[in-house]
Protein backbone atom coordinates (compact mmCIF):
# COMPACT_ATOMS: atom_id res chain seq x y z
CA UNK A 1 0.00 0.00 0.00
CA UNK A 2 0.80 3.43 -0.60
CA UNK A 3 0.94 6.86 1.13
CA UNK A 4 1.07 10.29 0.09
CA UNK A 5 0.87 11.83 3.20
CA UNK A 6 -0.64 11.77 6.99
CA UNK A 7 -4.49 10.89 7.47
CA UNK A 8 -6.48 13.59 8.20
CA UNK A 9 -7.98 12.19 10.99
CA UNK A 10 -4.79 10.96 12.39
CA UNK A 11 -3.41 14.59 12.02
CA UNK A 12 -6.29 15.68 13.89
CA UNK A 13 -5.70 13.49 16.68
CA UNK A 14 -2.06 14.57 17.00
CA UNK A 15 -2.94 17.94 16.96
CA UNK A 16 -5.44 17.40 19.55
CA UNK A 17 -2.74 15.54 21.49
CA UNK A 18 -0.48 18.46 21.48
CA UNK A 19 -3.01 20.69 23.16
CA UNK A 20 -3.83 18.18 26.02
CA UNK A 21 0.07 17.79 26.41
CA UNK A 22 0.41 21.51 26.44
CA UNK A 23 -2.37 22.20 28.76
CA UNK A 24 -0.37 20.26 31.26
CA UNK A 25 2.99 21.57 30.89
CA UNK A 26 3.23 24.25 28.32
CA UNK A 27 6.88 23.53 27.71
CA UNK A 28 6.71 20.04 26.81
CA UNK A 29 4.48 20.44 23.50
CA UNK A 30 5.34 19.22 19.84
CA UNK A 31 6.89 21.14 17.49
CA UNK A 32 5.14 21.15 13.73
CA UNK A 33 7.67 18.54 12.54
CA UNK A 34 7.81 16.20 15.30
CA UNK A 35 3.36 16.53 14.91
CA UNK A 36 4.13 15.72 10.99
CA UNK A 37 6.38 13.16 11.70
CA UNK A 38 3.98 11.44 14.68
CA UNK A 39 1.26 11.73 12.10
CA UNK A 40 3.17 9.99 9.63
CA UNK A 41 4.08 7.52 11.27
CA UNK A 42 0.74 6.51 13.27
CA UNK A 43 -0.69 6.00 9.44
CA UNK A 44 1.87 3.86 8.27
CA UNK A 45 1.42 1.60 11.36
CA UNK A 46 -2.05 1.43 10.47
CA UNK A 47 -1.24 1.04 6.32
CA UNK A 48 1.69 -1.43 7.00
CA UNK A 49 1.13 -3.48 9.75
CA UNK A 50 4.57 -2.79 11.43
CA UNK A 51 6.69 -0.53 12.99
CA UNK A 52 9.74 -0.56 10.47
CA UNK A 53 11.34 2.19 8.72
CA UNK A 54 11.67 0.44 6.16
CA UNK A 55 8.29 -0.09 4.84
CA UNK A 56 7.39 3.28 5.88
CA UNK A 57 9.97 4.37 3.40
CA UNK A 58 8.91 2.18 0.79
CA UNK A 59 5.11 2.87 1.35
CA UNK A 60 5.57 6.53 0.99
CA UNK A 61 7.81 6.20 -2.14
CA UNK A 62 11.02 8.04 -0.65
CA UNK A 63 9.14 10.83 0.90
CA UNK A 64 9.88 9.66 4.42
CA UNK A 65 13.65 8.17 4.44
CA UNK A 66 14.54 5.33 6.78
CA UNK A 67 17.07 7.51 8.20
CA UNK A 68 15.27 10.50 8.79
CA UNK A 69 12.82 8.72 10.53
CA UNK A 70 14.72 6.57 12.78
CA UNK A 71 16.53 9.80 13.47
CA UNK A 72 13.22 11.32 15.06
CA UNK A 73 12.29 8.34 16.81
CA UNK A 74 15.58 7.77 18.15
CA UNK A 75 17.07 11.49 18.57
CA UNK A 76 14.12 13.79 18.79
CA UNK A 77 12.79 15.15 21.58
CA UNK A 78 9.88 13.76 21.37
CA UNK A 79 7.11 14.26 24.94
CA UNK A 80 7.01 10.26 24.76
CA UNK A 81 6.40 9.79 28.92
CA UNK A 82 3.63 12.34 28.15
CA UNK A 83 2.02 10.65 24.97
CA UNK A 84 -0.01 8.03 25.72
CA UNK A 85 -1.21 9.90 29.34
CA UNK A 86 -2.65 13.04 26.60
CA UNK A 87 -3.74 10.27 24.50
CA UNK A 88 -5.99 8.61 27.25
CA UNK A 89 -7.11 12.35 27.81
CA UNK A 90 -8.11 13.42 24.35
CA UNK A 91 -10.29 9.85 24.12
CA UNK A 92 -11.89 10.16 27.49
CA UNK A 93 -13.17 14.10 27.00
CA UNK A 94 -13.89 13.21 23.34
CA UNK A 95 -16.93 10.83 24.27
CA UNK A 96 -17.69 12.30 27.69
CA UNK A 97 -16.30 9.15 30.33
CA UNK A 98 -16.10 10.06 33.72
CA UNK A 99 -16.31 6.34 34.86
CA UNK A 100 -15.33 2.48 33.77
CA UNK A 101 -13.56 -0.73 35.06
CA UNK A 102 -9.82 -1.25 34.77
CA UNK A 103 -8.74 -4.85 33.62
CA UNK A 104 -5.18 -6.09 33.94
CA UNK A 105 -3.97 -8.75 32.05
CA UNK A 106 -0.13 -10.31 30.60
CA UNK A 107 0.55 -11.00 27.21
CA UNK A 108 4.21 -13.19 25.90
CA UNK A 109 5.37 -12.24 22.66
CA UNK A 110 8.04 -14.29 20.56
CA UNK A 111 11.40 -13.42 19.53
CA UNK A 112 14.15 -14.65 17.16
CA UNK A 113 17.02 -16.50 19.61
CA UNK A 114 19.09 -14.05 17.03
CA UNK A 115 17.44 -10.89 18.22
CA UNK A 116 19.99 -10.31 21.21
CA UNK A 117 19.84 -6.09 21.03
CA UNK A 118 16.12 -6.53 21.94
CA UNK A 119 15.41 -5.24 25.45
CA UNK A 120 13.90 -7.52 28.37
CA UNK A 121 14.58 -10.87 26.60
CA UNK A 122 14.49 -13.89 28.13
CA UNK A 123 13.27 -17.51 28.16
CA UNK A 124 9.28 -17.80 28.13
CA UNK A 125 7.38 -21.06 28.74
CA UNK A 126 5.15 -21.97 25.42
CA UNK A 127 2.20 -22.83 26.55
CA UNK A 128 1.24 -24.76 23.20
CA UNK A 129 4.40 -26.83 23.02
CA UNK A 130 5.15 -27.01 26.94
CA UNK A 131 8.95 -26.08 26.28
CA UNK A 132 10.69 -22.69 26.43
CA UNK A 133 10.85 -19.59 23.67
CA UNK A 134 12.55 -16.47 23.40
CA UNK A 135 10.47 -13.61 24.11
CA UNK A 136 9.18 -10.23 25.72
CA UNK A 137 6.42 -10.04 28.31
CA UNK A 138 4.39 -6.87 28.80
CA UNK A 139 1.73 -6.18 31.51
CA UNK A 140 -1.21 -3.73 30.28
CA UNK A 141 -3.86 -1.91 31.65
CA UNK A 142 -7.62 -2.05 30.38
CA UNK A 143 -10.21 0.86 30.73
CA UNK A 144 -13.47 -0.56 30.04
CA UNK A 145 -16.54 1.95 30.06
CA UNK A 146 -19.74 2.00 28.75
CA UNK A 147 -18.85 3.16 25.55
CA UNK A 148 -15.31 2.11 24.68
CA UNK A 149 -12.35 -0.28 25.94
CA UNK A 150 -9.29 1.19 25.69
CA UNK A 151 -5.55 0.45 27.04
CA UNK A 152 -4.42 3.07 29.30
CA UNK A 153 -0.87 1.80 30.49
CA UNK A 154 1.87 -0.98 30.12
CA UNK A 155 5.07 -1.93 31.30
CA UNK A 156 7.55 -4.65 30.36
CA UNK A 157 7.85 -7.74 32.22
CA UNK A 158 11.42 -9.74 32.73
CA UNK A 159 12.25 -12.04 35.90
CA UNK A 160 15.56 -11.50 37.73
CA UNK A 161 18.69 -13.10 36.84
CA UNK A 162 19.30 -14.59 39.79
CA UNK A 163 16.03 -16.23 40.49
CA UNK A 164 16.03 -17.64 36.49
CA UNK A 165 19.57 -19.50 37.45
CA UNK A 166 18.19 -20.64 41.12
CA UNK A 167 14.83 -21.78 39.47
CA UNK A 168 16.48 -23.66 37.24
CA UNK A 169 18.94 -25.34 39.35
CA UNK A 170 15.94 -26.18 41.77
CA UNK A 171 14.30 -27.75 38.90
CA UNK A 172 17.00 -29.86 38.40
CA UNK A 173 17.78 -30.89 41.92
CA UNK A 174 13.93 -31.63 42.18
CA UNK A 175 14.30 -33.83 39.63
CA UNK A 176 17.14 -35.40 40.80
CA UNK A 177 15.45 -36.39 43.88
CA UNK A 178 16.86 -34.04 46.74
CA UNK A 179 15.60 -33.31 49.28
CA UNK A 180 14.42 -29.44 50.13
CA UNK A 181 16.25 -28.97 53.09
CA UNK A 182 19.45 -29.82 51.21
CA UNK A 183 18.42 -27.68 48.04
CA UNK A 184 19.54 -23.80 47.62
CA UNK A 185 17.13 -21.15 49.10
CA UNK A 186 15.20 -18.81 46.93
CA UNK A 187 16.86 -15.72 46.56
CA UNK A 188 15.56 -12.63 48.22
CA UNK A 189 13.14 -10.38 45.77
CA UNK A 190 15.15 -7.62 43.53
CA UNK A 191 13.73 -4.42 43.14
CA UNK A 192 15.36 -3.90 39.85
CA UNK A 193 12.95 -6.71 38.52
CA UNK A 194 9.67 -5.92 40.16
CA UNK A 195 7.01 -8.48 39.87
CA UNK A 196 3.91 -8.47 37.41
CA UNK A 197 2.03 -8.34 40.57
CA UNK A 198 4.03 -5.43 41.62
CA UNK A 199 3.90 -3.60 37.92
CA UNK A 200 0.36 -3.92 37.50
CA UNK A 201 0.26 -2.09 40.78
CA UNK A 202 2.57 0.30 40.07
CA UNK A 203 0.34 0.92 36.34
CA UNK A 204 -3.26 1.84 39.07
CA UNK A 205 -1.01 3.52 40.97
CA UNK A 206 -0.30 6.05 38.01
CA UNK A 207 -3.50 5.35 35.99
CA UNK A 208 -4.87 6.87 39.54
CA UNK A 209 -2.08 9.98 39.70
CA UNK A 210 -2.47 10.65 36.03
CA UNK A 211 -6.53 10.83 36.38
CA UNK A 212 -7.22 11.73 40.06
CA UNK A 213 -11.37 12.73 39.48
CA UNK A 214 -12.03 9.45 37.29
CA UNK A 215 -14.33 7.05 38.74
CA UNK A 216 -13.13 3.27 39.34
CA UNK A 217 -16.05 0.68 39.89
CA UNK A 218 -13.75 -2.11 39.89
CA UNK A 219 -10.50 -4.03 38.60
CA UNK A 220 -10.54 -7.03 37.07
CA UNK A 221 -7.21 -9.95 36.76
CA UNK A 222 -7.02 -13.73 36.40
CA UNK A 223 -5.71 -15.89 38.77
CA UNK A 224 -2.12 -14.80 38.75
CA UNK A 225 -2.79 -11.53 40.23
CA UNK A 226 -5.38 -13.36 42.87
CA UNK A 227 -2.58 -12.87 45.73
CA UNK A 228 -3.37 -11.17 49.51
CA UNK A 229 -0.89 -7.59 48.09
CA UNK A 230 -2.11 -6.96 44.97
CA UNK A 231 -5.78 -7.57 45.74
CA UNK A 232 -5.32 -5.38 49.16
CA UNK A 233 -3.37 -2.77 47.29
CA UNK A 234 -5.12 -2.49 44.20
CA UNK A 235 -8.26 -1.92 46.08
CA UNK A 236 -6.34 0.72 48.64
CA UNK A 237 -5.29 2.59 45.54
CA UNK A 238 -8.60 3.77 45.01
CA UNK A 239 -10.44 4.11 48.38
CA UNK A 240 -11.50 0.88 49.06
CA UNK A 241 -13.02 -0.04 45.02
CA UNK A 242 -13.81 -3.74 44.58
CA UNK A 243 -10.93 -6.25 42.99
CA UNK A 244 -12.71 -9.56 41.07
CA UNK A 245 -10.03 -12.17 40.98
CA UNK A 246 -9.13 -15.99 41.01
CA UNK A 247 -7.92 -18.35 43.42
CA UNK A 248 -6.69 -21.97 43.24
CA UNK A 249 -9.14 -24.87 43.72
CA UNK A 250 -6.67 -26.35 46.18
CA UNK A 251 -6.38 -22.65 48.13
CA UNK A 252 -7.34 -23.08 51.94
CA UNK A 253 -10.44 -21.63 53.48
CA UNK A 254 -11.64 -21.38 56.77
CA UNK A 255 -14.76 -22.54 57.98
CA UNK A 256 -15.76 -23.21 61.76
CA UNK A 257 -11.68 -23.23 62.81
CA UNK A 258 -11.49 -25.78 60.35
CA UNK A 259 -8.85 -25.46 57.25
CA UNK A 260 -10.43 -27.15 54.18
CA UNK A 261 -9.35 -26.70 49.98
CA UNK A 262 -12.17 -24.00 48.60
CA UNK A 263 -12.55 -27.21 46.03
CA UNK A 264 -13.70 -29.56 49.18
CA UNK A 265 -16.14 -26.76 50.52
CA UNK A 266 -18.13 -26.07 47.84
CA UNK A 267 -18.28 -30.07 47.10
CA UNK A 268 -20.61 -30.16 49.84
CA UNK A 269 -21.90 -26.64 49.27
CA UNK A 270 -22.97 -27.27 45.64
CA UNK A 271 -24.31 -24.13 43.24
CA UNK A 272 -27.56 -23.75 41.80
CA UNK A 273 -28.29 -22.49 37.91
CA UNK A 274 -28.72 -18.77 37.71
CA UNK A 275 -29.26 -17.15 34.14
CA UNK A 276 -25.01 -14.75 33.25
CA UNK A 277 -25.10 -12.03 30.89
CA UNK A 278 -21.79 -12.36 29.33
CA UNK A 279 -20.48 -8.89 28.73
CA UNK A 280 -23.76 -7.32 28.69
CA UNK A 281 -24.52 -9.54 25.66
CA UNK A 282 -25.54 -13.37 25.32
CA UNK A 283 -27.15 -15.02 28.49
CA UNK A 284 -25.97 -18.37 29.22
CA UNK A 285 -26.73 -20.97 32.17
CA UNK A 286 -23.96 -21.35 34.55
CA UNK A 287 -23.99 -22.82 37.78
CA UNK A 288 -22.97 -20.36 41.00
CA UNK A 289 -22.72 -20.88 44.72
CA UNK A 290 -21.01 -18.68 46.78
CA UNK A 291 -20.06 -17.72 50.35
CA UNK A 292 -17.99 -15.09 52.49
CA UNK A 293 -15.14 -16.99 53.38
CA UNK A 294 -11.55 -16.39 55.09
CA UNK A 295 -8.96 -17.00 53.01
CA UNK A 296 -6.09 -18.09 54.77
CA UNK A 297 -3.38 -17.51 52.26
CA UNK A 298 -5.53 -13.89 52.33
CA UNK A 299 -5.64 -13.72 55.93
CA UNK A 300 -9.05 -12.26 56.16
CA UNK A 301 -12.13 -12.82 55.06
CA UNK A 302 -12.74 -12.46 51.04
CA UNK A 303 -16.66 -13.24 48.94
CA UNK A 304 -15.44 -16.90 47.09
CA UNK A 305 -17.53 -17.72 44.21
CA UNK A 306 -17.66 -21.09 42.53
CA UNK A 307 -18.32 -20.88 39.02
CA UNK A 308 -19.03 -23.70 36.47
CA UNK A 309 -20.66 -22.92 33.09
CA UNK A 310 -22.86 -25.38 30.63
CA UNK A 311 -20.45 -27.99 29.03
CA UNK A 312 -17.90 -27.36 32.21
CA UNK A 313 -16.94 -30.23 34.53
CA UNK A 314 -15.09 -28.51 36.95
CA UNK A 315 -15.60 -24.86 38.96
CA UNK A 316 -13.20 -21.78 38.48
CA UNK A 317 -13.16 -19.88 42.03
CA UNK A 318 -13.57 -15.91 41.96
CA UNK A 319 -12.62 -13.75 45.05
CA UNK A 320 -13.70 -10.51 45.24
CA UNK A 321 -12.51 -8.07 48.38
CA UNK A 322 -15.90 -5.78 49.30
CA UNK A 323 -18.21 -8.33 50.67
CA UNK A 324 -20.96 -5.90 50.17
CA UNK A 325 -22.06 -7.21 46.65
CA UNK A 326 -24.42 -9.62 45.55
CA UNK A 327 -22.91 -13.28 43.65
CA UNK A 328 -24.13 -12.16 40.08
CA UNK A 329 -22.71 -9.06 39.94
CA UNK A 330 -19.78 -10.10 40.72
CA UNK A 331 -19.77 -12.83 38.18
CA UNK A 332 -21.09 -10.84 35.39
CA UNK A 333 -18.18 -8.16 36.32
CA UNK A 334 -15.63 -10.72 35.90
CA UNK A 335 -16.97 -11.83 32.33
CA UNK A 336 -15.62 -8.27 31.40
CA UNK A 337 -12.02 -9.39 32.03
CA UNK A 338 -12.46 -10.88 28.94
CA UNK A 339 -12.55 -7.58 26.80
CA UNK A 340 -8.45 -7.75 27.59
CA UNK A 341 -8.14 -10.78 25.61
CA UNK A 342 -9.74 -9.05 22.43
CA UNK A 343 -7.59 -6.10 22.54
CA UNK A 344 -4.54 -7.95 22.96
CA UNK A 345 -5.37 -9.75 19.93
CA UNK A 346 -6.31 -6.85 18.32
CA UNK A 347 -3.01 -5.41 19.22
CA UNK A 348 -0.94 -8.15 17.86
CA UNK A 349 -2.72 -8.50 14.81
CA UNK A 350 -3.35 -4.84 13.76
CA UNK A 351 -1.38 -2.64 15.19
CA UNK A 352 2.39 -2.97 13.90
CA UNK A 353 4.07 -3.94 17.73
CA UNK A 354 4.05 -7.85 17.56
CA UNK A 355 4.33 -8.11 13.80
CA UNK A 356 7.55 -6.24 12.63
CA UNK A 357 9.36 -4.61 15.33
CA UNK A 358 12.99 -4.78 15.52
CA UNK A 359 13.36 -1.27 17.68
CA UNK A 360 16.91 -2.62 19.73
CA UNK A 361 17.41 -1.02 23.41
CA UNK A 362 14.82 0.05 26.24
CA UNK A 363 13.90 3.38 24.31
CA UNK A 364 13.12 1.31 21.49
CA UNK A 365 11.20 -1.11 23.49
CA UNK A 366 8.64 1.49 25.44
CA UNK A 367 8.90 4.14 22.79
CA UNK A 368 7.55 1.98 19.98
CA UNK A 369 4.95 0.24 22.26
CA UNK A 370 3.50 3.78 23.05
CA UNK A 371 3.71 4.40 19.27
CA UNK A 372 1.69 1.00 18.16
CA UNK A 373 -1.19 2.44 21.17
CA UNK A 374 -1.86 5.52 19.85
CA UNK A 375 -2.40 3.95 16.64
CA UNK A 376 -5.96 2.15 18.71
CA UNK A 377 -6.38 5.19 20.50
CA UNK A 378 -6.17 7.02 16.98
CA UNK A 379 -9.30 4.83 15.56
CA UNK A 380 -11.40 6.34 18.30
CA UNK A 381 -11.68 9.80 16.04
CA UNK A 382 -11.91 8.28 12.79
CA UNK A 383 -14.91 9.59 11.34
CA UNK A 384 -16.95 6.69 11.02
CA UNK A 385 -16.00 5.09 14.65
CA UNK A 386 -17.55 8.69 16.01
CA UNK A 387 -20.89 7.99 14.00
CA UNK A 388 -21.14 4.39 14.92
CA UNK A 389 -20.71 5.26 18.64
CA UNK A 390 -22.12 8.77 18.84
CA UNK A 391 -25.46 6.95 17.64
CA UNK A 392 -25.36 4.38 20.01
CA UNK A 393 -24.18 1.73 17.30
CA UNK A 394 -22.03 -1.23 17.80
CA UNK A 395 -17.88 -0.30 17.02
CA UNK A 396 -16.64 -1.08 13.69
CA UNK A 397 -13.48 -3.63 14.64
CA UNK A 398 -9.87 -2.62 13.93
CA UNK A 399 -9.13 -4.92 11.44
CA UNK A 400 -11.95 -3.46 9.23
CA UNK A 401 -10.89 0.15 10.46
CA UNK A 402 -7.32 -0.68 9.23
CA UNK A 403 -8.52 -1.67 6.09
CA UNK A 404 -10.68 1.19 5.47
CA UNK A 405 -7.96 3.60 6.27
CA UNK A 406 -5.20 1.73 3.60
CA UNK A 407 -8.01 2.47 0.91
CA UNK A 408 -8.36 5.92 1.65
CA UNK A 409 -4.80 6.61 1.78
CA UNK A 410 -4.19 4.81 -2.00
CA UNK A 411 -7.55 6.94 -3.19
CA UNK A 412 -6.19 10.03 -1.98
CA UNK A 413 -2.86 9.44 -3.76
CA UNK A 414 -4.84 8.93 -6.92
CA UNK A 415 -6.95 11.83 -6.06
CA UNK A 416 -4.16 14.23 -5.98
CA UNK A 417 -2.17 12.67 -8.98
CA UNK A 418 -5.35 13.04 -11.07
CA UNK A 419 -5.99 16.74 -10.15
CA UNK A 420 -2.36 18.26 -10.44
CA UNK A 421 -2.30 20.49 -13.12
CA UNK A 422 0.35 18.48 -15.16
CA UNK A 423 -1.29 14.52 -14.22
CA UNK A 424 0.91 13.01 -17.22
CA UNK A 425 4.27 13.94 -16.25
CA UNK A 426 3.40 13.83 -12.06
CA UNK A 427 2.46 10.22 -13.60
CA UNK A 428 5.67 9.09 -14.85
CA UNK A 429 7.34 10.77 -11.65
CA UNK A 430 5.16 8.55 -9.31
CA UNK A 431 6.06 5.60 -11.95
CA UNK A 432 9.56 5.62 -11.84
CA UNK A 433 9.10 6.17 -8.00
CA UNK A 434 7.32 3.30 -7.72
CA UNK A 435 9.82 1.37 -9.63
CA UNK A 436 12.82 2.44 -7.60
CA UNK A 437 11.15 1.89 -4.13
CA UNK A 438 10.04 -1.62 -5.30
CA UNK A 439 12.97 -2.57 -7.26
CA UNK A 440 13.49 -6.61 -8.37
CA UNK A 441 15.24 -8.20 -6.10
CA UNK A 442 17.73 -11.26 -6.89
CA UNK A 443 16.68 -14.58 -6.46
CA UNK A 444 18.72 -16.49 -4.42
CA UNK A 445 17.15 -20.29 -5.90
CA UNK A 446 18.09 -20.01 -9.60
CA UNK A 447 22.01 -21.03 -10.42
CA UNK A 448 22.30 -18.99 -12.88
CA UNK A 449 25.59 -17.14 -13.21
CA UNK A 450 26.57 -19.50 -10.46
CA UNK A 451 28.83 -22.41 -10.55
CA UNK A 452 26.45 -25.30 -10.44
CA UNK A 453 29.80 -27.98 -10.36
CA UNK A 454 30.71 -31.19 -12.16
CA UNK A 455 27.94 -33.55 -11.61
CA UNK A 456 29.03 -36.59 -13.64
CA UNK A 457 31.29 -40.02 -13.21
CA UNK A 458 35.02 -39.78 -13.92
CA UNK A 459 35.91 -42.64 -16.28
CA UNK A 460 39.15 -42.90 -14.70
CA UNK A 461 38.16 -43.86 -11.37
CA UNK A 462 35.62 -46.98 -13.16
CA UNK A 463 38.19 -49.49 -12.54
CA UNK A 464 38.40 -48.30 -8.55
CA UNK A 465 34.51 -48.24 -8.45
CA UNK A 466 34.88 -52.15 -9.70
CA UNK A 467 37.65 -52.52 -7.09
CA UNK A 468 36.15 -51.35 -4.31
CA UNK A 469 33.06 -53.75 -5.34
CA UNK A 470 34.74 -57.04 -5.64
CA UNK A 471 35.55 -56.16 -1.77
CA UNK A 472 32.49 -56.35 -0.23
CA UNK A 473 32.21 -59.19 2.04
CA UNK A 474 29.44 -61.48 1.13
CA UNK A 475 26.37 -61.32 3.75
CA UNK A 476 25.39 -64.62 5.03
CA UNK A 477 21.28 -64.76 4.88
Amino acid sequence: MIIGKPAPFVRAFVDAVDEAIRAQSPSHGMSAMQRTWLAFCVTAVLVTNSICWARFERASLGTYSLAALSWMFRHSKMPWDELLVASVRVILHHYGITSGSLVIDDTDNPRSKAAKALAHLYKLRDKESGGYIWGQSLVFLLLVTPTISLPVGFAFYQPAPEFSAWYKKEKALKKQGVAKQQRPPKPPANPAYPTKQQLALRLLERFHAQHPTFRVHCIMADALYGTAPFVDGASVTFGGVQVISQIRSNQKVRVHKRDQHVADYFATHPGTPHTIRIRGGEEVIAIVGSARLYVCSHKTKRFVVALKYEGEETYRYLIASDLSWRTLDIVQGQTLRWLVEVFIQDWKSHEGWSQLTKQPGEEGARHSVILSLLVDHSLFVHPDQQDQLKNNLPAYTVGSLRANVQVECLVDVIDDLMSSDEPQDKLKRFTKALHEVFAFGRSKKHMIQRQLGRLEPTPALKYRADEVMRHIPVMST
